[in-house]
């Protein structure tokens, strides 16, 4: 490369991340001003929710029939609708997240409640939830079994700006529609500042493992674009999980404990880094020609179980430290291969059907009622996908993309899926969001998964 070319290449970095700076400059303005907009604004009194009483003794055997009962019924139809939805070309997940809707008060409970109410009582409904974040956990492990750091460096300037414009337009933008939302459809023991960081939060996310798995399904994993796409997902999952853990400890914590909170996780993620991974390290060197064998299984086990016990004490959320663990382990390794497939199977076959159900048993689609609900919900699914395609599609276009390329890149990153689910139950169980706007939300992330795959064929994407 001449030298003319070296200082072309040279000034175009340095435009690259000095628009990149400018960018979180004026995105962290905008949300300035967005929370003295809003710190004037009054919600509505909370609802306390119905049937909040005392169940049956949990120890019944009748309880251990219905949650036997419950899950044989909820992996039938799951693994039913994920087969339809793959001949569809459409994400299995999606039929599996549908089947969880249908058996919860959206669809069962209202055309038949007494058999709703005989397949998933109450009594079940404990178990059920620990069953779902058992596992989230193991999923958001598997997840950083999976990550390679190295797509985290490739073209780093242009990855980190796109990717980071993914978040930071979305995130703004639902930023923005809490000032209409928090006093519609939140409560007064809801802080703003709580609401507004969870909203913004839950447009930012991208469904990494669906992604990936769209991208398989259309023969384009290893195409340039969608090496891009998924690397951009990585550094903006990553991203968007640290901002939800930042989010979780300013609503657990109280104004004074929140620099407790934060000096607590340093510590924490300094200690994985310098002590739990050189460990790791001598693990995989020790038993990765054996393979995965019981001791080390057993190590692994009591690490991610562990990890995800300090990061809940610490109080941002188990699937947190699961995720971390998880990202220690060489993703090339052979232990972290047995793990994803062995881990994997289990996850995908009980753990998450169940977890589709739980979510299911808190979506009330009924709760939209008239048109205002629904209203605001297109409202919802709009600035959404507003967000993640504009901010992706600017960002690419700055960096050199050509406009089917950068659309078809914001058509990838607004693909949400499980992980919004994951993340809107964390709002449901902080009581952050109420179930009126978790039905919304839920319906906002099937459909802008749902869009991926049309809308890739309307541009006409290829592998290349």
């Amino acid at each position: 490369m001449n030298q003319a070319a070296q200082t072309t290449s040279s000034a175009s970095r340095s435009r690259t991340w000095l628009a990149y700076v400018l960018m979180l400059a004026l995105a962290a303005l905008v949300f300035v001003w967005i929370q003295s907009r809003g710190s004037g604004l009054v919600a509505p009194a909370p609802v306390a929710p119905e049937g909040a009483g005392a169940h049956s003794n949990a120890a019944a055997s009748g309880t251990l029939l219905h949650v036997l009962l419950a899950l044989a019924v909820i992996l039938v139809l799951a693994r039913g609708a994920g087969w339809l939805f793959r001949k569809l070309r459409q994400p299995p997940v999606i039929g599996e997240v549908l089947i969880g809707i249908a058996l919860g008060p959206s669809l069962l409970g209202a055309l038949a409640p007494a058999a709703q109410s005989y397949l998933l009582p109450p009594a079940v409904q404990p178990y059920l939830g620990v069953i779902a974040q058992i596992g989230v956990i193991l999923f958001m492990f598997s997840v950083g079994l999976e990550l390679d750091p190295r797509m985290l460096k490739s073209r780093a300037h242009v990855t980190v700006v796109i990717a980071h414009a993914s978040i930071v337009v979305p995130f703004l933008l639902g930023s923005a529609l809490a000032l209409w939302l928090y006093p519609r459809l939140s409560s007064s023991d809801v802080p703003f500042n709580a609401f507004t960081l969870f909203l913004g939060v839950s447009m930012a996310v991208t469904a990494f493992p669906v992604l990936a798995r769209i991208l398989t399904d259309r023969g384009m994993q290893r195409s340039r674009l969608g090496v891009l796409a998924l690397t951009c997902a990585a550094v903006g999952d990553v991203s968007a999980w640290c901002l939800l853990a930042f989010v979780v400890s300013v609503v657990r914590s109280r104004v004074g404990d929140a620099f407790w909170t934060f000096g607590l996780v340093a510590l924490y993620v300094a200690a994985m880094l310098l002590f739990v991974r050189p460990l790791i390290a001598r693990l995989v060197a020790r038993y990765d020609e054996q393979g995965l064998t019981q001791n080390a299984l057993s190590l692994i086990t009591v690490g991610l179980l562990l990890s995800a016990l300090a990061t809940e004490w610490i109080g941002v959320h188990a699937l947190f430290g699961a995720f971390l663990f998880g990202s220690l382990i060489p993703h090339d390794s052979k232990i972290a291969q047995e793990l994803i497939k062995h881990v994997e199977s289990l996850v995908l076959t009980l753990f998450l059907p169940a977890f589709f159900a739980f979510t299911g048993l808190h979506t009330q689609i009924g709760l939209l009622s008239g048109i205002e609900g629904w209203m605001w919900c297109g409202v919802i699914v709009a600035v959404a996908s507003l967000g993640k395609f504009g901010g992706c599609y600017v960002a690419a276009r700055a960096t050199g993309f050509g406009g089917k390329d950068a659309a078809a890149l914001g058509v990838l990153m607004n693909t949400r899926g499980l992980m919004e689910l994951i993340v809107l139950n964390v709002g449901l169980e902080l009581g952050v969001v109420t179930p009126t706007l978790f039905a919304m939300l839920v319906i906002m992330a099937i459909v802008t998964t749902l869009a991926t795959a049309p809308l890739l064929e309307w541009l006409r994407v290829r592998p290349d």
